[in-house]
């Protein structure tokens, strides 16, 4: 039985490396929003990690069991700060300024898993 949903999504930032570093800078626990992360938590993500190559960003991103993606992104979007969130990041991001996390973060299709 899976006790929780795992779900990857892909975004792409600009394509200049100092608002590629300035992006990972306000992701670090020094410069994070709490507000944020306690939002997700919130709405049942347990854990989330981001990775980048060159201006690509991969999530893998852990909740509860039973996790309503999109009821629950619509909840997130309207926790404290969230759409200030959205909206300063968005610099740093190929999106608008008025798009939600969900609109940005696309949900990617597992094709291959090794089952041992």
């Amino acid at each position: 039985m899976t006790e929780f949903k795992r779900y990857c999504k892909a975004l792409k930032l600009e394509d200049d490396p100092q608002l590629i570093e300035e992006y990972k800078k306000v992701h670090t626990p020094e410069e994070g929003w709490l507000e944020i992360t306690q939002g997700m938590r919130d709405v049942g993500i347990t854990d989330m990690e981001i990775y980048i190559l060159g201006n690509q960003l991969f999530m893998i991103m852990d909740t509860v069991a039973d996790f309503d993606h999109d009821s629950a992104m619509k909840k997130l979007a309207t926790k404290p700060r969230q759409s200030e969130w959205e909206a300063y990041v968005s610099r740093f991001q190929k999106t608008s300024a008025e798009a939600t996390a969900d609109e940005k973060w696309q949900v990617m299709e597992r094709i291959y898993k090794l089952d041992l």
